[in-house]
């Protein structure tokens, strides 16, 4: 009974784990080139999906393996260094304010992000497990529930970030090129310290 103690929590640690900095910054950057809440909530829905997929895969190897050498600064430095990325590929004007690209690839970009910080964060989260939970199954049980809740959570985050470009608002174009900025930037530092850390 004390090992599904922690599994019964998976799911509300999985959704306040959508509100860690890294990913509310990688979202806010995805949804703000967004006029509609529903495409936001998507892009959050899939975000979500690749986060799950690699916390599995990443943190059943290490809970059936027992290897130490997946747990790495170097993930949390690339998650950096993706979000640099983002914030510079967003003031250089890659993706206009407005700008509309084929649903398909905008949730497969959605989703590749979701993997990078799924990858980065599999150690830390599986190292918890491993202390709380003694059964392998257990442990790969309460990461899949945990992503289930981190899935809810991101979507929900995305929806909220998305409000304010959204055409109800009716913010000026010089208000939303401005929150499109201070993202982007947002985005370049922490990814910046993150990888000043981690490397």
């Amino acid at each position: 009974m004390e090992n599904l103690l922690p599994i019964l929590f998976a799911s509300v640690a999985g959704a306040g784990h959508a509100f860690e900095p890294d990913h509310l910054l990688a979202v806010s950057s995805m949804v703000s080139k967004r006029d509609s809440t529903l495409l936001a909530m998507k892009d959050g829905l899939y975000w979500g999906l690749g986060h799950t997929t690699m916390i599995a895969l990443v943190g059943s190897v290490i809970l059936l393996s027992r290897a130490t050498f997946l747990q790495s600064g170097y993930f949390e430095a690339a998650v950096g260094l993706m979000l640099v990325v983002m914030g510079l590929s967003r003031l250089a004007g890659k993706e206009p304010l407005g700008f509309k690209i084929k649903t398909t690839s905008e949730h497969r970009v959605a989703y590749t992000v979701g993997l990078i910080h799924g990858l980065a964060g599999s150690g830390a989260l599986v190292l918890l497990v491993m202390t709380e939970i003694t059964s392998p199954l257990l442990g790969i049980l309460y990461l899949l529930v945990f992503g289930v809740g981190s899935i809810l959570g991101m979507f929900g985050v995305a929806g909220l970030l998305s409000i304010p470009y959204t055409p109800r608002m009716r913010l000026s174009r010089r208000i939303r090129l401005a929150t499109g900025v201070v993202s982007s930037l947002a985005c370049i530092l922490y990814g910046g310290w993150m990888i000043y850390v981690n490397v």
